[in-house]
């Protein structure tokens, strides 16, 4: 071929001045690409591609990490040309926190038991103190039933603010906020006013109960081995109330004292927890600075600080979850059945079994203690065997005791027959508390779960309260059939929430 042919291709550098030299430029196109089959589209200028983040040593300032020998990539290098997909900072899966990660949990968790175990000594005193009350006021069971009212009251109008308030002032004021308004709740109590008053003051004491128990919750929840940690959790709410009824007979039946005055033990309790939340839980949106729960809390409570109206959107929206309906309706029967049980058993084994009351008045701290074991030692099979299937066995042995206490006229019977209810009852709310975090998505857990603690805990008032209206009218033995109805709404609730997940946040 001739040198001539190469001349379209080869331009011949030329030299301007001695010792320098031309640099070559590049061919025209001797022919354009354009390809009349296929849409025309715009060239696409590598300049114009959004960078991540971090990518391959680029940061956001334009500084290169180094990277060993490797020369640090630009973003018009032809190598990089492909579209990469952004890195959100907010959106990145962290691992959990556990009991000792950070060390400061450890306390958090120490106070959220304590809080609990607060909780159970306030909540299994009326059961032993019902025929005090009702002696001291001169009143029948369904107007001394009004006090499980109030606190179901207390507990749904906590449900419409929890959320915002720990997006507003953060978890540890909340704590404190919600230990203050128990603490007021007693010391009205202590006064022993008159009994509208007491009322009121059961109120307080739910409206303070539901914030520490949702934020308790979704902590023990989000920690590494949940199930275990509810377990604990709520363990200690049946330890105070084994604890509670122990003391309130023998304070009551000495004759010495005046009911209300076993409530300066809860009060006690609550003034100390004021501090000890506080100070335990003062720094954890920054200790929890790059968890994946706080930083889904922080979106949350930026849309929260938007406005009135995107509270009551995020609230609607709660509503509407499957989840949350059938969770709220479980812990409804859950929680009515057992305080239903606990706080009406007395007055079954006074009237029925013709028991005496500073005897008998022992036999609510059996079935505390049961629901305490049952915590403590069956959360943790329970998670190995699967905490769905574990509850359906769960709940169909506490209807076969119940039915012994219902049907055995033996009062030893009965008593050992109520503690292994509370032993088959104890590892239930913890296992559903663990398997509702699962279904629910995190940034949206501080407002179901308080709404499922909420209304479900409404149970702890309606059914006690329906109880004694009927025990009124019909006599004591409806607590019975009550709960076990009770039981058989938890079953079909159960059965129907949705399957569960895998996580993607």
């Amino acid at each position: 071929m001739s040198s001539h042919a190469f001349g379209a291709f080869i331009s011949v550098e030329r030299s301007t001045a001695a010792g320098s030299h031309e640099l070559p430029e590049a061919p025209q196109k001797a022919v354009p690409r354009t390809y009349h089959s296929v849409p025309h589209t715009p060239d696409i200028e590598l300049d114009n591609i959004q960078w991540g983040t971090k990518l391959n040593g680029q940061t956001k300032s334009g500084t290169a990490t180094p990277s060993g020998t490797q020369t640090p990539r630009v973003p018009n290098d032809l190598e990089m040309s492909r579209q990469v997909t952004p890195i959100v900072e907010d959106e990145g899966v962290d691992a959990l926190q556990s009991f000792s990660n950070p060390p400061i949990n450890r306390f958090r968790m120490l106070t959220v038991c304590l809080l609990n175990f607060t909780n159970g000594l306030s909540d299994s005193a009326p059961g032993a103190l019902i025929p005090y009350i009702e002696k001291y006021y001169n009143i029948g069971y369904a107007i001394v039933a009004l006090i499980f009212v109030t606190n179901a009251i207390g507990f749904i109008s906590a449900a419409f603010i929890v959320d915002a308030l720990r997006a507003k002032v953060g978890r540890a004021r909340s704590l404190m906020t919600a230990q203050t308004f128990m603490l007021l709740g007693y010391i009205a109590i202590v006064c022993t006013p008159p009994f509208p008053v007491v009322i009121v003051s059961f109120f307080l004491l739910g409206f303070g109960m539901a914030i520490n128990l949702a934020l308790g919750n979704t902590f023990a929840a989000n920690l590494q081995n949940g199930t275990t940690m509810l377990g604990a959790m709520h363990g200690s709410y049946g330890l105070g109330g084994t604890i509670g009824p122990l003391i309130a007979t023998a304070m009551a039946s000495s004759g010495g004292l005046i009911w209300s005055r076993y409530y300066l033990l809860p009060l006690s309790m609550s003034a100390i927890m004021i501090v000890q939340a506080g100070w335990s839980f003062w720094n954890y949106e920054k200790d929890s600075d790059h968890s994946l729960l706080t930083n889904i809390e922080r979106t949350a409570s930026q849309a929260q600080n938007g406005g009135i109206s995107n509270q009551f959107a995020d609230m609607a929206k709660t509503f509407r979850s499957k989840t949350v309906i059938l969770g709220a309706l479980f812990i409804f029967a859950y929680q009515g059945a057992e305080v239903s049980i606990s706080g009406w058993v007395i007055s079954f084994l006074i009237a029925t079994r013709n028991g005496d009351p500073s005897r008998v008045g022992y036999v609510t701290a059996g079935f505390w203690a049961g629901v305490t074991l049952g915590r403590f030692v069956l959360s943790h099979p329970a998670h190995k065997i699967g905490e769905k299937l574990f509850v359906y066995g769960m709940i169909i042995g506490a209807g076969v005791f119940e039915l012994l206490v219902w049907f055995v006229p033996n009062i030893i019977g009965d008593a050992v027959a109520l503690s292994i209810v509370g032993l088959l009852l104890g590892p239930i709310y913890p296992c559903a508390t663990h398997i509702f975090s699962r279904l629910i998505s995190r940034k949206d857990q501080v407002s179901s779960m308080s709404i499922i603690s909420a209304f479900g805990s409404s149970g702890g008032a309606v059914a006690p309260f329906t109880t004694g209206i009927l025990a009124q009218a019909a006599g004591t033995f409806v607590l019975h059939p009550i709960a076990i109805g009770l039981f058989c709404v938890m079953t079909a609730s159960w059965f129907s929430l949705p399957s569960i997940r895998k996580r993607t946040e």
